[in-house]
């Protein structure tokens, strides 16, 4: 005669096993973003990841990476045009780079995120956009950050250091603290 095996306890085996795996997979591959709100909230500065990540420029005039701008203080903001928080803050990126042009310290730098590139000059247009915007085609970069929902901004200082996150939709008084930090830095981490 045969004994059968109670089925009870390897099905609740194997589920553990998958949720301990599930577990760990989250824990992976949400690290590198937490990692960069956590280092920046304890007054850290990291790398910017994707420094040399070269994406079109939604203009067509070439391409550009991170790198491209050392040395200047560069706000990297991921927008799209059906994001009606970017264009809420459109306004406030505009008078942010127009002082940082100005002051000769940087620059605002939007990625666009899953957006037609004729609904991303429209935007332009309709918000009187004038800092440089590059495709993220594929969301390559937008990745790097952990960048999931819109709008996100990352202030980096002259170093490529990121100083300040901010996940939702910014304000003048967040930017104008972040700037004030990043130009502190004078290109040291």
């Amino acid at each position: 005669m045969t004994r059968r095996r109670p089925v009870l306890p390897v099905v609740v085996g194997v589920l553990a096993l998958a949720l301990v795996g599930l577990l760990v997979y989250g824990v992976v591959r949400g690290g590198e973003h937490s990692t960069l709100d956590d280092a920046v909230k304890s007054g850290k500065r990291p790398s910017a990841p994707g420094l040399t990540l070269q994406r079109p420029l939604l203009d067509g005039s070439g391409s550009r990476s991170l790198a491209d701008y050392k040395g200047q203080v560069v706000v990297l903001n991921f927008w799209a045009s059906w994001c009606g928080p970017c264009a809420a803050e459109a306004p406030v990126l505009e008078r942010t780079q127009k002082q940082l042009v100005a002051d000769h310290v940087g620059t605002v730098l939007g990625a666009t995120y899953n957006d037609a590139i004729a609904d991303s000059e429209r935007f332009y247009r309709s918000h009187k956009v004038t800092y440089p915007s590059v495709r993220d085609v594929g969301t390559d970069l937008a990745q790097k950050y952990g960048t999931r929902a819109l709008p996100e901004t990352f202030v980096l200082d002259r170093a490529g250091k990121i100083v300040a996150i901010s996940r939702g939709q910014i304000n003048q008084k967040f930017l104008d603290a972040a700037i004030a930090r990043a130009r502190q830095s004078g290109g040291a981490s």
